[in-house]
C-alpha cells in the first residue's frame, strides 16, 4: 500500500515539474504564480489587519459593557429617555409614533405600534441600562390600516447573532476558521462515520468563514440564479441602435464568443443555450426574454428546471460623442452554487474573464470591423441584416 502511495506521489511530482519547466509556457506559468503569490501575501497581511482592529475593538466594547452592568450609576430621566428613543429606533419602523417619558427611572411609552414589533420593542426597552421598571401604554395594530403615523417607515428587522448574520464580521471569519480547521484536524485521527460527518461539517465551516457566503449561496439551494452575481460596463464607439441590434441577434453569440457552443432562438422569443463548462462539459438551457425596449434594455431569464439557472439584465445608453454605454448585470447559479464555481476557477475556467473577453471581442467587432472567436468574423458577416428573420420577442 505505502509502495503504490509513494509511485502515485512520484507520478504527482514529475506532472508537477512537467507543467512548470515547460518550455514553451513554463516562464509565463512561473511568473503568474510569483504575482499570484505576492497578491495573496498583500492580501493576507491587509486582513490580518482588520481582523486585529476588530478583535480589539469588540473586546473593549464588551469589558466596557461587562463593567458598566455591575457599576451602580446615577443617571438623571433626560439621559434614559435618550437611550430608550435611541433602541427604539433599532427595532422599531415607526419610531416617531412612541412617546416616551421618564420619572424616577419608570419609562412609559405611548402611541401607536405595529403588533408584530411590539413583541420586539418591550424586552429591547426594558433592557435598557437606567431603565427600572416600563409602563406599556402602546395600542398595537394588526395592520397600518389608516393609521397614518403607521404609513412608509423604515422595516426593522431583528439583529441577528453573531454567526446567525448573512455576512460575519472579520472576528467571526477567524473563530469559523479556526474551528472548521480544528474539527477537520480531529477527524483525520477518527475514523468511522463520526469523524467523516466531523469533517464534512469542519469543511463546510472553514469554506462558510473565508469565502463569507451564505450556506445557501454556497451549495446553490434556495437562491434561484443568484448565487454568483457579475457586472460589466463597456463603451463601444458606435450607435446605440447598432449596439443594440447585435445584442438582439443572439444566434451570433457563438461566432465571437468562444464558451458558447449554439444558440437558436424560435418566434416566441424563447432562446435554448448550449455552452461550455470546465473539464469539457457542455450545459443546456432555455431562456425567455422578459424584457425588451428597443435601444434601451434587454432583459432574460432561464426556464425553471434548468441545469444552470441564470438571469440578466442590458441597458444601452448614448454617450455624448455618438458612442454606447453598455450597462450588463448578469447572475447565474452553477452546480453546486459558489462551491462549483470555485471549483471551475481551480480548472481554468473564469466566467468573469470569459465575459470580459467576449466584451472586449464584441467592441473590437462594432468599432474595427473584425473580431477573432471560434473564428474569425466581421461586422458585415454578422449585420443583423444578413442574420436571417428578426425574431420578435416579448
Amino acid at each position: 500500500m505505502k509502495a503504490a502511495w509513494w509511485s502515485l506521489g512520484g507520478v504527482g511530482v514529475g506532472v508537477g515539474l512537467m507543467y512548470w519547466a515547460d518550455p514553451r509556457s513554463g516562464r509565463w506559468r512561473r511568473s503568474h504564480l510569483q504575482g499570484r503569490a505576492v497578491h495573496v501575501t498583500h492580501e493576507a497581511g491587509s486582513a490580518l489587519g482588520v481582523i486585529k482592529r476588530d478583535v480589539t475593538q469588540r473586546s473593549r466594547g464588551l469589558f466596557l459593557e461587562s463593567v458598566a452592568r455591575f457599576r451602580s450609576e446615577s443617571v438623571d430621566d433626560v439621559t434614559v429617555a435618550e437611550r430608550v428613543r435611541a433602541a427604539l429606533g433599532r427595532v422599531c419602523s415607526h419610531p416617531g409614533s412612541v412617546r416616551v417619558s421618564v420619572r424616577n427611572g419608570v419609562a412609559t411609552l405611548e402611541g401607536s405600534i405595529l403588533m408584530d414589533e411590539l413583541r420586539r420593542v418591550v424586552p429591547r426597552v426594558s433592557h435598557v441600562r437606567g431603565v427600572r421598571a416600563l409602563d406599556n401604554r402602546l395600542i398595537p395594530y394588526a395592520q397600518p390600516g389608516r393609521q397614518p403615523e403607521l404609513q412608509g417607515g423604515i422595516e426593522r428587522r431583528p439583529a441577528r447573532r453573531l454567526f446567525g448574520a448573512r455576512r460575519w464580521s472579520p472576528s467571526a471569519r477567524l473563530v469559523g476558521l479556526l474551528g472548521g480547521l480544528s474539527l477537520a484536524s480531529w477527524s483525520l485521527r477518527r475514523r468511522g462515520l463520526l469523524g467523516t460527518l466531523v469533517g464534512a461539517g469542519g469543511l463546510v465551516l472553514g469554506v462558510r468563514a473565508l469565502s463569507n457566503l451564505e450556506l445557501r449561496r454556497l451549495t446553490g439551494f434556495g437562491v434561484g440564479p443568484r448565487a454568483i452575481t457579475l457586472h460589466k460596463d463597456i463603451t463601444v464607439n458606435a450607435p446605440v441602435e447598432e449596439v443594440f441590434a447585435f445584442w438582439d441577434a443572439m444566434q451570433n453569440f457563438p461566432r465571437f464568443m468562444t464558451h458558447v457552443d449554439e444558440v437558436s432562438v424560435d418566434r416566441e422569443g424563447r432562446s435554448r443555450w448550449k455552452v461550455k463548462g470546465p473539464a469539457g462539459l457542455h450545459f443546456e438551457w432555455e431562456a425567455v426574454v422578459t424584457q425588451r425596449v428597443p435601444n434601451k434594455l434587454l432583459a432574460w431569464r432561464s426556464e425553471k428546471g434548468t441545469s444552470v439557472e441564470n438571469a440578466g439584465v442590458i441597458h444601452f445608453e448614448p454617450t455624448p460623442r455618438g458612442g454606447t454605454r453598455v450597462d450588463i448585470r448578469l447572475a447565474y447559479n452553477p452546480p453546486a452554487g459558489a462551491i462549483g464555481h470555485a471549483f471551475a476557477r481551480l480548472l481554468g475556467v473564469d466566467p468573469k474573464r470569459q465575459m470580459d473577453d467576449d466584451l472586449l471581442r464584441f467592441k473590437s467587432l462594432l468599432e474595427r470591423g473584425k473580431a477573432t472567436g471560434r473564428e474569425t468574423v466581421t461586422r458585415e458577416e454578422l449585420s443583423p441584416a444578413r442574420s436571417g428573420p428578426r425574431q420578435r420577442m416579448h
